[in-house]
């Protein structure tokens, strides 16, 4: 294992776990035979115990012929104690050969470029971002808290029990003042029922303004901050004709696609009319813009970026 990969494993113990695939590629005329002495070391249980020796000492065995580097791996079998018979017998079999070959088969077909590649969760990470530190925000400020969210998503979409004949207003209570919507349960039955079943549920306390742009929008809604957090369902948008985002105050969801409506929703600072056709408007805010113009800035892109404001709780009056 790279250092930088078990430094990440030690400093994040309970949120990483490292999965390693043989691509050995064709150009290097011992990478198959290496990948094989890793697998059958670890038919003995010490795949990372000699995978980590390759490594370590590549500019040693490098130079080798092939005949010469095999003589190494059964001395450095000997060297970490396994069973050098057993080793020498699994090294070449048919059940090893076929798993190396498989994983190259597999990532040609996955259209891999090279090695090293790294995934995380099966995201392809950068190779400008192999370092520690990089690697190290990027788990800590956008894959661990998308893995902590999915132990409070939902696994389906709520039944509708908001009664459309009602008046629905929505407190959002922030760190720096409460924001009092207007829903519309007419307009957009859908999302106002997602909204409240969320709120009534405790989805949104904590939950920071990860997106804030002055001059359009502050959008909140994803209890990772990422960006990237969802409550586990979707559902599609709901456009009315008499609904444009022609003012500030506007109360609409955030999505990826008409069909992908969730938990994050996003207020206006100003028109945005085009807006129009693509976003459902909800609500409106009725008390609490000063609260909305003084949320901080902020993009959730910039993973060193500090929490925005926080919605503290949200709730529900109905008359």
């Amino acid at each position: 294992m790279s250092p930088v990969l078990a430094q990440l494993k030690a400093d994040f113990p309970d949120d990483l776990r490292i999965i390693y695939r043989h691509f050995p590629l064709s150009g290097h005329d011992k990478a198959a035979i290496a990948s094989q002495a890793s697998e059958a070391a670890g038919m003995q249980g010490m795949f990372w115990e000699f995978h980590d020796e390759l490594f370590a000492y590549q500019t040693e065995w490098s130079p080798l012929s092939v005949a010469d580097f095999e003589n190494w791996l059964v001395d450095k079998a000997d060297e970490l104690g396994l069973d050098v018979d057993q080793f020498e017998s699994d090294l070449n079999s048919d059940e090893v050969v076929s798993k190396i070959q498989n994983a190259f088969d597999e990532a040609i077909g996955l259209e891999i470029p090279g090695t090293p590649f790294l995934l995380i969760d099966g995201q392809a990470i950068p190779s400008d971002y192999y370092s520690y530190d990089s690697l190290s925000v990027i788990l800590e400020n956008y894959f661990i808290p998308l893995g902590k969210l999915a132990k409070n998503q939902f696994s389906e979409c709520p039944e509708i029990t908001i009664d459309p004949d009602k008046q629905y207003t929505a407190t959002i209570e922030t760190d720096i003042g409460d924001i009092v919507v207007a829903l519309y349960p007419k307009v957009a039955p859908f999302a106002v029922n997602s909204f409240i079943f969320l709120a009534e549920n405790d989805f949104y306390d904590n939950v920071t303004f990860h997106r804030v742009i002055k001059g359009f929008m502050a959008q909140a809604g994803d209890p990772s901050g990422t960006g990237a957090g969802n409550p586990g369902y979707f559902y599609s948008i709901e456009v009315s004709p008499d609904y444009h985002f022609d003012r500030e105050g506007l109360l609409a969801l955030a999505n990826a696609g008409p069909t992908s409506n969730g938990s994050q929703f996003f207020i206006t600072y100003a028109p945005a009319d085009h807006l129009f056709g693509n976003y459902t408007i909800f609500g409106e805010v009725l008390e609490g813009m000063d609260v909305v113009n003084n949320i901080a800035e902020r993009d959730p892109d910039d993973l060193s970026a500090p929490p925005g404001n926080l919605i503290l709780n949200v709730s529900i009056d109905v008359k």
